[in-house]
Formats: structure tokens, sequence, C-alpha cells
């Protein structure tokens, strides 16, 4: 299948970096969101009326979608995919939801012929401007073969799972990392900010060492700087994929306790109206935090 144009559903932090790879790698970019599509036009993409407008005019088609009811309007609203999608089309969908919401979706697309594929994509905005982010694939095995051609453009790390619905399960388990990880991070750097020792060195140091790891070498300086806002990936964000981490490991018979742990700490922060900062600050709460004796 040849790919030349290709659509952008849903230009936020995450979709509107992949459109500016996508144009830089010689795709023809059609896109839309509701709000204004000005940094897609200067990036030379060429803003579309509806996602209906976009199935018209598109070979291949990534969304990337907030909610469900964003998703569901997209798909089966009155200017939705279904009102224009040819058979054959593949629609990507890289944002977060249970298995039977996408599911749901797989079945409307392929009632007109058209493929709905299961991705998921791991990385803040930054890595995914810096072609750092990790992309998981799962469903129709020839439209995902597909689809990783056109993820080479914005990501070096796509993986097919096959099953649909693996990739949910993939990037529950990455958040699932991403929590203890940031909160590992913030203890460490609380102890490291009372230390006296010159934090700029220090973050190179260990970040360099046994120790380091992308949350600490994103997180670590804004901890230092107490850069919280503008969030690159916010507290109340990451929270939400606590709930369907735990479900997913009830099902499986598998204990979380330290997530359990991570879990009430995230709660502390939202409860102290942290919710809109970047999980950075979680060293604030972990600074303030009664030592024990």
């Amino acid at each position: 299948m040849s790919i030349r144009t290709v659509g952008v559903i849903g230009l936020g932090k995450i979709a509107m970096p992949i459109a500016e790879h996508l144009v830089k790698s010689g795709y023809r970019v059609v896109g839309f969101r509701r709000s204004a599509m000005t940094q897609l036009e200067a990036a030379g993409g060429i803003p579309k009326a509806s996602a209906a407008a976009v199935a018209q005019d598109s070979d291949f088609i990534i969304s990337c979608l907030p909610s469900e009811a964003a998703l569901d309007d997209v798909i089966a609203g009155p200017h939705g995919l279904l009102t224009a999608i040819r058979g054959g089309q593949i629609v990507l969908e890289l944002g977060t939801y249970p298995v039977e919401v996408k599911l749901r979706q797989r079945d409307r697309l392929a009632a007109k012929g058209a493929v709905f594929i299961d991705g998921e994509i791991s990385g803040t905005p930054g890595m995914v401007a810096q072609r750092k982010s990790a992309v998981f694939l799962s469903g129709d095995e020839g439209a995902c073969r597909t689809a990783a051609e056109v993820v080479k453009s914005f990501s070096d790390a796509c993986t097919y799972f096959g099953k649909f619905g693996s990739s949910i399960q993939v990037k529950l388990i990455a958040n699932l990392l991403v929590t203890l990880n940031v909160t590992a991070v913030a203890e460490a750097m609380a102890l490291a900010l009372k230390t006296g020792i010159e934090i700029k060195p220090l973050i190179q140091a260990v970040g360099s060492g046994a120790g380091g790891s992308p949350q600490f070498a994103i997180r670590a300086p804004w901890m230092a700087e107490g850069k919280f806002l503008p969030a690159q990936g916010s507290i109340e964000v990451l929270s939400h994929y606590f709930g369907p981490i735990k479900k997913m490991a009830a099902e499986l018979g598998v204990s979380t306790p330290m997530l359990d742990r991570a879990v009430s700490l995230f709660d502390k922060a939202r409860a102290d109206g942290k919710g809109d900062h970047d999980v950075a600050a979680m060293v604030d709460v972990i600074s303030r935090l009664p030592p024990k004796t």
C-alpha cells in the first residue's frame, strides 16, 4: 500500500510533533482539531474542517484523542470518519482506552471495510519531538506492517504485539514503570537537595551511572529547579492510568505493593492542588513528608 498523504486527528501535545515529523519525512499531511491549527499550517500541514474531511483526503489516518467521548465523535459523530472512510483505509489510534472502547471502534470501521489498529505511544511530548518515544501496535498484522512504515517517520522504536488489545496492556506496564520511576526519582532528589552538594554535577554523575533512567534524565533537573509548569506529563494525567493498571493486575493475579504506595503519594499531590503540575512536582510532596524516626 503506497502512502502519500497522512491524516492526523487531535493535534495536541503528542500528535502535533508527530505531524511535524511526518512533514519533514516527505508526507503530505492533513489534519483536524477543534481548536486553532496555526501550528499545523506553520509546519507545512493542511488544516481540514472535520474528521470526515481528513478521511476524504488521506491514505492513512493517525488519531490521538484525549477522551472516549472525543474518540466516539471522531469515529461516529455527524462529521466523523464513518461518513467518509473508504474500504482499505487504516486508522491508527494512539490514545489509551479500555480494550472494549477500541473494539467498538474497530467493529464500526470494519463494517465500512476499514481497519482500526490498537496503537499506543510511550513518551513525553519532548521525547516524541526528539524521536525517542516508543510505539506499540496490535491487531491486523498487514495493517500494522503498513503502520510501522509510517511510524518510522517519528519513532525509531516500533513493536508489533499481535492480538488486538495487547498494545493497551504494554502501555499500562510502561506507565506502571513510569509511575515507580518518577516516585523513586522524586525521593532521590528530595534527599539530594538536602545534602548541600552542588546539584548539577550530582545529577550528571548519578544519571551517567547505574541509577540513571530516562525519567531521571528528564525530571531530575526540573525537580532541582522547581520547574513544574507547564506540565509535560501532569500528575492528573498519569493518575488516570492507576485504575486500569490495578484492574489488569487484579485480573492477572499480580500484587502491586510499590504501585500502591506510589498511588497514595500521587493522591496526596492531587489533594494538595498539584494535579495540573508536571509529575516532577512529586519531589515537593515527598520533601514535605515528616521523616520517620
